[in-house]
């Protein structure tokens, strides 16, 4: 049901902002053409609710010119273009859209599978959006068996195809990360918490590479030497916000970074095999080097 109401939001975002203006009118007549309507229009009170419902959980105002008809339209549509949740949110609008309406299209259009927790994307977010606990079994990776507590949600993060929360946890009374593929139940409880002012979703995670906000590791100063048109690739497409590239040759460049080098960052490093080059901090290193080692044992 969660995905259902998800796919409907997306649906009427991206309609309202391809057409500019549109009449309630016209909005039913293309969602009669897509699948999801199963042959049904939009109840008036279900448009207001879905509008009401956006704006709460995306921060996208859905407006009505009252003076021209009924004309509805999305509030600073130049905001949607920036960087962020709504940049992101818009690109998926497209995408789904498209897909809703034409089946032709459907094998045509390879998209990389997500594992499974978006149900859990909405009453995550309205309880981010409320201040209310959550309640989650939750199994980890790292564990045989599953366990229910409860979480205080802060924010909503995505990385590498999953979906992860941040929450406080009561038990050990600090932020933990939560990953939602890894939840197997979740229920909202009457329950509410104030989530502190002092935390910042960006600036928690800003000298991460991911969600692993480790801060035995300190933040450091860390070149990378890369080569050839691997260059190229790393300019489009930067490991992280703090990159910089420090120096360019004819076949090689340096990048510089400001972050912890916890474990999926040493992941993405070797990602680019014999591409890149670790050049400081010395111990990081020898770390990727000794990383290397035993990997060429286990093909010899």
């Amino acid at each position: 049901m969660a995905k259902d109401l998800f796919n409907r939001y997306l649906w009427l975002v991206d309609t309202i902002y391809r057409a500019g203006t549109i009449t309630l009118d016209e909005i039913n007549r293309k969602w009669l053409q897509c699948e999801m309507s199963n042959g049904e229009e939009i109840p008036n009170r279900t448009f207001h609710n879905h509008r009401k419902a956006i704006e709460e959980l995306f921060d996208i105002n859905i407006e009505c010119d009252r003076h021209n008809g009924c004309n509805y339209y999305i509030e600073n549509t130049e905001e949607l273009k920036k960087e962020g949740l709504r940049k992101w949110l818009l690109n998926t609008f497209a995408v789904n859209t498209t897909l809703n309406k034409s089946h032709k299209l459907k094998d045509k259009i390879l998209l990389e599978d997500y594992p499974s927790g978006e149900q859990y994307l909405i009453p995550a977010i309205e309880a981010i959006h409320n201040c209310i606990t959550l309640e989650i079994t939750y199994q980890s990776y790292w564990q045989d068996k599953s366990y229910t507590f409860q979480i205080e949600p802060y924010c909503i993060k995505a990385f590498k195809q999953r979906w992860y929360i941040a929450a406080r946890s009561p038990y050990y009374n600090k932020v933990l990360i939560y990953s939602l593929e890894r939840i197997l139940e979740m229920e909202q409880t009457d329950l509410s918490f104030e989530c502190p002012q002092t935390f910042n979703p960006k600036v928690y995670f800003d000298n991460s590479f991911g969600v692993i906000v480790d801060e035995e590791y300190d933040v450091e100063k860390i070149r990378i030497k890369v080569y050839g048109n691997q260059c190229k690739y790393f300019r489009s497409l930067p490991l992280h916000h703090s990159q910089k590239e420090s120096e360019t040759h004819s076949n090689y460049s340096i990048f510089d970074y400001s972050l912890r080098p916890t474990y999926d960052f040493c992941q993405a490093i070797l990602s680019h095999g014999n591409l890149v080059e670790v050049l400081e901090p010395q111990w990081f290193s020898i770390q990727i080097g000794t990383m290397i080692q035993k990997m060429n044992q286990l093909y010899q």
